[in-house]
């Protein structure tokens, strides 16, 4: 039995004892439950794509203010513990629309390809009588289930001067992706704002995706800023095991310098530095160079000038010098694609006050995944720990979420697809595998039955080198086997140690604590349906694809 079981056993106990003692009085007092709403809610989807939870000053503003994205967290409810099963783009988005674990629906990493016989709940919903619509990156897939109406970024997409595919072919549109995607939503919601059916719509940003190039009215401001530089910016890994210390994530070591700082290709070859990665000059020109006359001029005005005073400076430049100088670069960019990201939630916030939808309209802001900053020294994502693991979560619901509110169970991406079923009044299928998070919106918080959730991370060896790992993770701590090329578990005490800086799996004190959570992790993963030989078979498949040359392999990092 669960530690939050045992607690609410001997809750009823003590209120069992309670009401017995006042037998004689000739009133009891009731807990007021409070219920879903008769009436079907319009809901709008939100989804950054790799948008970390720290850049959002609703959870700390150390780094940038997002006063339109905090809009939802002061009038809605802010979840501090939500996370992913998986911290990877399309894994993740495929959870998302099934409720299921990546090992059900097939989309382990950015290679397998989805299980299409799996139902998605936009398809539900529109069995169900919602209309429904998606606007901007879905990643995988580009012809969404379920969905009326749609124009997807063709994988990745680019930030400038964009290609959509759409219901009727394909088409480009001129400007700042950002913008578009926003621009799209909007058009939709005011063409269909008087329809009598509820809607289901998605707007799902490509910012702030590697390579980070924000829009250019944000060219100047945002380089031009100096931000705090993380406490682990330097972290040697001492304390950690082997899959921190090689994997292939590295702000001075690993990141591009041509996509991901913004360096020239040509002042590249003059200082010698080489493109390591094999994609590093395509993706400058795919995104650079997709940029049109006016807008290069933008560019070259703020970007050539700084790139040439680095020129200067490099020759003598320590390691120490250029991982700061890399840093800053990193977050200029970064969290200039932020600010447009904030700028568009604003845009739409204040169209549905405008219009009267937001009365009747659920707004959920998230992310694909988390991801680090600098901390640990690291970009990207993929591990368990805090920073890629944890997401944003932020819903508002009016008349129904109390405002203001802060939530710190257990959440994740799978329970996404049963909220919203849920309150569509729709029943969900029963093979889907999550939680819905209604108690929790409604403040019903003693009917939540989860106290851990499981994360499992399969694309190695691969682009950035994270080993294979699953875990079991509940509010104190986080367990996790590493099992593929080491054999190796790790244990982080969440609460003593909020930046997972020491692997305690031996010591002493946490004997107890390891038994027990090996224990529900073995049993989780048989209530989920994965296991030692399902790792063995995927890995496998995995191993053949990458040896196959009919086979594109290389992740859509």
């Amino acid at each position: 039995m669960s530690k939050k079981s045992i607690l609410r056993l001997l809750s009823i106990c003590f209120l069992l004892g309670m009401v017995s003692c006042k037998s004689n009085e000739s009133k009891e007092t009731k807990v007021v439950k409070k219920e879903l709403p008769a009436k079907r809610p319009n809901i709008i989807f939100m989804m950054s794509d790799d948008h970390a939870y720290q850049a959002i000053s609703a959870y700390s503003n150390h780094l940038i203010e997002t006063p339109n994205i905090d809009r939802i967290a002061n009038e809605g409810i802010k979840f501090t513990n939500a996370c992913v099963s998986n911290s990877i783009c399309a894994p993740s988005r495929a959870t998302i629309l099934t409720g299921k674990h990546c090992h059900i629906h097939g989309k382990v990493d950015n290679v397998f390809p989805f299980d299409e016989s799996q139902t998605t709940f936009p398809q539900l919903m529109q069995k169900a009588g919602y209309k429904t619509a998606m606007f901007g990156k879905l990643h995988f897939g580009n012809n969404p289930k379920g969905v009326d109406e749609f124009k997807i970024l063709p994988g990745q997409g680019r930030y400038y001067n964009p290609i959509f595919d759409t219901n009727d072919g394909q088409i480009t549109v001129e400007g700042y992706v950002t913008d578009i995607i926003m621009d799209m939503t909007l058009e939709w919601l005011e063409k269909n704002k008087n329809d009598d059916k509820p809607f289901m719509l998605f707007s799902m940003q490509k910012a702030p995706h590697r390579e980070w190039l924000p829009a250019p009215r944000h060219f100047k401001e945002y380089t031009k800023k100096t931000f705090v530089e993380p406490e682990t910016l330097f972290d040697d890994y001492e304390g950690r095991g082997t899959a921190a210390k090689t994997a292939e994530m590295n702000l001075l070591t690993h990141m591009n310098w041509a996509g991901d700082s913004k360096m020239y290709p040509e002042i590249m070859k003059e200082l010698g530095i080489k493109d390591k990665s094999g994609w590093d000059l395509e993706a400058f020109e795919r995104e650079v160079g997709a940029m049109n006359v006016e807008q290069r001029a933008v560019w070259d005005s703020v970007y050539r000038p700084m790139m040439e005073d680095f020129k200067t400076k490099y020759p003598t430049m320590n390691d120490t010098e250029l991982m700061k100088w890399r840093y800053q670069r990193y977050m200029q960019d970064y969290l200039g694609c932020i600010a447009s990201v904030d700028e568009n939630v604003g845009r739409l916030l204040d169209y549905l006050d405008e219009t009267g939808l937001d009365d009747n309209t659920i707004i959920i802001y998230t992310s694909d995944q988390g991801f680090y900053l600098g901390e640990h020294g690291w970009f990207d994502k993929r591990f368990v720990y805090d920073e890629s693991f944890k997401t944003p979560l932020l819903i508002k619901w009016p008349n129904v979420i109390t405002p203001g509110t802060t939530n710190t169970e257990m959440v994740q991406n799978l329970d996404f697809a049963q909220t919203i079923l849920e309150a569509a009044h729709i029943v969900p299928p029963s093979d889907m595998q999550g939680e819905s998070l209604i108690p929790l919106l409604l403040g019903n918080d003693d009917e939540w039955t989860r106290d851990a959730v499981y994360y499992h991370y399969y694309e190695y060896p691969g682009i950035h080198m994270v080993k294979r790992h699953y875990a079991i993770i509940t509010q104190d701590y986080k367990l996790a086997h590493f099992y593929y090329d080491v054999d190796e578990w790790e244990l982080y005490d969440r609460k003593k140690d909020p930046q997972e800086m020491k692997n305690v799996i031996s010591d002493p004190a946490y004997a107890d604590v390891v038994i027990k959570l090996k224990q529900e992790l073995k049993d989780m993963r048989k209530l989920y349906g994965d296991s030692s030989q399902l790792d063995q078979e995927i890995l496998k498949k995995y191993l053949e694809a990458k040896n196959n040359p009919d086979i594109e392999t290389v992740p859509l990092h």
